[in-house]
């Protein structure tokens, strides 16, 4: 499924992570999945309270959670820059869809 958003379709998600070796490229792959998945599930399902969008990206949160062994296992971990890449792609996302909710609240069940 290719997304409709407008604001989706070309933004380039997680492009610092792409940028920096630290971050293997395929783990950055599996984010990205992660976040285009997520905007695929707000344009089929369209959200329309603000408790039914926190259900995906907080679902989507933990699939990223689930990541952190992995980067770890390739000399690598979801740290303090990962973590203002990935909150201002959801941060994106959120707004991109029309809502106003703080990323806190969006990404509530991080760990990262």
């Amino acid at each position: 499924m290719s997304l409709t958003n407008d604001k989706m379709q070309d933004y380039p998600f997680l492009q610092e992570m792409y940028d920096d070796d630290y971050f293997p490229p395929f783990l950055v792959d599996k984010c990205k999945a992660v976040l285009i998945s997520l905007c695929e599930q707000i344009e089929a399902t369209k959200p329309d309270s603000d408790e039914e969008f926190l259900e995906l990206t907080h679902a989507a949160t933990e699939q990223i959670n689930d990541l952190q062994d992995e980067f770890l296992d390739n000399d690598s971990e979801i740290e303090s820059g990962a973590r203002e890449i990935l909150s201002a792609d959801f941060e994106y996302i959120t707004k991109a869809y029309g809502f106003d909710i703080d990323i806190e609240d969006v990404i509530a069940p991080r760990d990262w």
